[in-house]
């Protein structure tokens, strides 16, 4: 039962070209945007779409992956966890952000997709 515990699966396309850090550990991490949409009827019976932004982080062997082949524009599946940090700004506010922290990422669409 704890394989269920925070656990996050995500379809969607990358929002924008994903930012490639090398730390001084040697780690390296990738994050990106990721947009999800769902579909539905509205009261005209009219197709509407809801979009919902997901910032995506993925560590070592993940984030290799995502920097070779991973792109705007890219249909993926996502497996992680939520996470969330808070840091403060320079005026002294504190804000709080929560990430995908991806463990798996499955790459979709066909061979000839760019």
């Amino acid at each position: 039962m704890s394989t269920i515990k925070n656990h996050v699966q995500l379809i969607g396309n990358v929002g924008q070209e994903p930012t490639i850090t090398n730390l001084e550990s040697g780690k390296k991490v990738a994050r990106f945007s990721l947009a999800t949409n769902e579909y539905y009827k509205d009261s005209k019976d009219e197709k509407q779409t809801d979009t919902n932004w997901h910032t995506i982080v993925a560590w070592g062997k993940t984030a290799e992956i995502v920097e070779k082949f991973v792109e705007k524009g890219k249909e993926v599946g996502i497996a992680g966890k939520l996470k969330t940090r808070t840091y403060t700004t320079d005026d002294g506010n504190q804000r709080y952000v929560t990430e995908v922290v991806a463990d798996e990422i499955l790459l979709l669409g066909s061979k000839g997709d760019k």
